[in-house]
């Protein structure tokens, strides 16, 4: 199987990029890794052989760590890939990234609850379905001045406690939804009780990302012990299908944190169209992703990560993954 013309370019442009601007300050190893790549003409050639859609350099390196390539400098590393080369490639067409974050609560909660409850929760990429669980985590928000706003479930202390630092003058409206009705849409749900999900998913964690893997399990047994509904299907195909099996004196909810990335820009606006019309909407994605929103985004003024919108009507900052939030909406209060 020979790479299309310019795809080792364009892994070469895209590992440079990784580890120029993402890997720094999240893991030493995948910046290693993606640097030799980005210099290594053998190495972009072989890594032009995965389909572009399956060639990210989280989804690539966590494939080949679930193979047992060493954790050690891109030498081995590079030694170990070219030597069982068909064996990642085939793995890395039949995986996709699948990272399913529980932190992302953290930066959805402030959204959720603008909404009136009972809310009925319907997520768009949901893997095993972590972030179908923002009223069964503890949080715990700190401030600019040090303290702490804590939230933890009516029933008592969660096994999952979120950690968000709140930045910005403005505070945003901390509550836990009233879910009483959730479940997933994935092109391929993983089941949170199954060993297999829990290796694939902790291998999607970063070496470095210290607590990570350890959130992913705690998630995963929470999940398992009342499991969501998780359909498989495209998002714009299959939302309206499932959104209709919904308790009636339900507000649906369909979030989308984070997944838009890895559709299709035809699809995606699709994707976009149907939750809108399903019910509420709310996203996490860079500024930049789609014209979803309500009103444009001054991306000169952005704070950078990315933006957290209701409906499109963008609310907060946020880092993708959850662990900082600005809130930026003008008025924050909770609905009567």
């Amino acid at each position: 199987m020979s790479s299309e013309p310019d795809a080792a370019a364009a892994v070469r442009d895209r590992y440079a990029r990784f580890a120029r601007d993402e890997a720094p300050g999240r893991s030493e190893l995948y910046r290693e890794w993606a640097a030799g790549i980005a210099a290594e003409p053998g190495t972009q050639e072989l890594l032009a052989r995965i389909p572009a859609t399956h060639r990210q350099p989280p989804l690539v390196f966590a494939v080949t760590r679930l193979l047992g390539a060493p954790e050690s400098g891109y030498p081995d590393w590079a030694t170990w890939l070219h030597a069982h080369a068909d064996d990642v490639i085939a793995e890395c067409g039949r995986r996709s990234l699948q990272t399913n974050e529980p932190l992302r609560c953290a930066v959805l909660l402030p959204a959720l609850a603008l909404i009136p409850g009972p809310i009925a929760l319907l997520e768009v990429g949901a893997s095993a379905g972590l972030c179908l669980y923002p009223d069964r985590y503890g949080y715990r928000y700190r401030r600019p001045d040090g303290t702490v706003a804590a939230l933890d479930p009516i029933a008592g202390a969660s096994p999952v406690t979120l950690e968000c630092e709140l930045r910005g003058e403005r505070m945003p409206p901390l509550a836990l939804p009233d879910v009483v009705w959730r479940a997933g849409i994935d092109l391929a749900p993983l089941d949170p009780g199954d060993p297999q999900t829990e290796a694939w998913l902790t291998g999607l964690v970063w070496p470095g990302e210290a607590g990570r893997a350890a959130r992913v399990r705690d998630a995963l047994a929470l999940a398992a012990s009342d499991p969501p509904m998780l359909v498989a299907g495209d998002a714009a195909d299959t939302i309206a299908r499932v959104a209709a099996l919904a308790p009636p004196e339900t507000t649906l909810v369909v979030t989308t944190p984070g997944v838009l990335a890895h559709i299709p820009w035809a699809r995606r606006q699709a994707a976009i169209a149907a939750a809108r019309a399903a019910g509420r909407w709310v996203t996490i994605d860079a500024p930049g992703l789609h014209d979803g929103w309500t009103r444009p985004i001054d991306l000169d003024a952005w704070p950078g990560g990315f933006a957290v919108a209701l409906d499109g009507e963008v609310l907060a900052a946020a880092d993708p993954l959850g662990g900082w939030l600005e809130w930026r909406a003008e008025e924050a209060t909770l609905p009567r």
